[in-house]
């Protein structure tokens, strides 16, 4: 069969680390662009790529793309498209999507004409005018960016940062794929200590346990492309079975989690239980102002409440200095924090030793790294 093309949209910031992390996975023609990461291959690379992918925000089939200057050109370039290679004569096609410096900037008109692109080029195939749509769905998604269209099948259903074990969350959690990033940039590793002085609802802790024993973040949730006929059933539970095999068992990796709210205690807990990582995680109610410890070696990572979740920004700025003077120079340790606070290192007491532009959704954040 000829090589499928693929999309993985993710975080600003972080496509080096996803385009990485395809690499590392087998997969070809990876390449890293704005925002997404291109890649290619076949049935087994799609269930591949949902189930194991720590960072992409989604995978989606690339079915085209092509220059749009009017609603005709879109239509022209959405009818080319073997819909029929994909979409079955039951299926649901629903379209939605985003139109960035283009000169179509109707998203509603856009929807319509790739909608009626679509019908007309399956009706040919199909010999019907009218689809039920009572099938499997086939999220048809489009994306116009400075006059260039990009048209794409969705395979993941729920964006893959919802891995299953958060159904319960504290204020303003970090996301998924941003914890993870962070404990990439932090070099998180089978035998590492990690501690969350402020871990809410455990995200950070329980990203780093996933990636310290290689436990693939897809590997107990569901994909919309499982329930579509053309996939073959047995690539998902090939690629399920090789990430089970992948899973690391003998490793020191531990975690440690402090907040001042009994109840994010309670919540880091089950989350942790849920994501199959309780014996790797221990969580005790803590005040930043007691944060001591004694080992030798050690990873801080941390998302501090700020003006977004605090509602005052001074009181954000207070617990900045307190981190500063709690945060000490010591051999072995290295602390990553994520704010979108630009004075921050001017509270904090000094300069980081590297940073890092990342988003936490669409709020611009810095990862200031402390490791000297």
């Amino acid at each position: 069969m000829e090589k499928i093309k693929f999309s993985a949209p993710c975080l600003m910031g972080i496509e080096g680390i996803c385009a990485d992390e395809f690499k590392r996975l087998g997969i070809e023609g990876v390449q890293a662009e704005n925002g997404r990461v291109l890649f290619e291959g076949d049935f087994n690379t799609l269930a591949k790529a949902n189930i194991c992918s720590r960072y992409a925000e989604r995978i989606q089939i690339l079915l085209g793309e092509f220059p749009v200057y009017t609603f005709e050109d879109l239509f022209q370039g959405v009818s080319k498209i073997a819909w029929e290679n994909w979409i079955g004569k039951e299926d649901a096609f629903p379209v939605k999507g985003h139109s960035v410096s283009s000169k179509l900037t109707s998203i509603p008109d856009c929807q319509k004409i790739i909608k009626k692109a679509v019908v007309n080029r399956l009706g040919a195939k199909y010999h019907t005018s009218w689809f039920e749509e009572t099938g499997s769905l086939h999220q048809i998604q489009f994306l116009i960016m400075k006059d260039k269209c990009s048209i794409m099948l969705d395979t993941s259903g729920a964006g893959l940062h919802k891995r299953g074990y958060r159904a319960n969350s504290t204020i303003a959690p970090i996301k998924e794929t941003l914890a993870c990033a962070m404990a990439d940039a932090s070099h998180v590793r089978h035998y590492s200590t990690v501690i969350d002085p402020f871990c809410g609802s455990g995200t950070i802790l329980i990203e780093s346990a996933l990636k310290a024993l290689n436990i693939a973040p897809g590997l107990r949730r569901s994909f919309t492309a499982e329930k579509w006929g053309v996939v073959p059933e047995n690539v998902w539970s090939e690629e399920r079975m090789s990430a089970q095999d992948n899973i690391k068992t003998d490793c020191d990796f531990m975690a440690y989690g402090y907040d001042i709210d009994e109840n994010a205690v309670e919540l880091t807990r089950e989350n942790a239980r849920k994501a199959g990582v309780e014996k790797r995680i221990i969580v005790q109610q803590r005040d930043i102002r007691d944060f001591s410890e004694d080992f030798e070696k050690a990873l801080v990572l941390c998302n501090p409440p700020y003006g977004e979740r605090l509602l005052d920004m001074e009181q954000a700025r207070e617990l900045y200095k307190i981190m500063g003077e709690k945060f000490v120079r010591k051999q072995g340790w290295s602390y990553s924090i994520i704010t979108p606070d630009d004075n921050f290192e001017q509270y904090f007491g000094r300069k980081s030793d590297k940073r890092r532009k990342l988003y936490n959704g669409m709020i611009k954040c810095q990862l200031h790294m402390y490791f000297r």
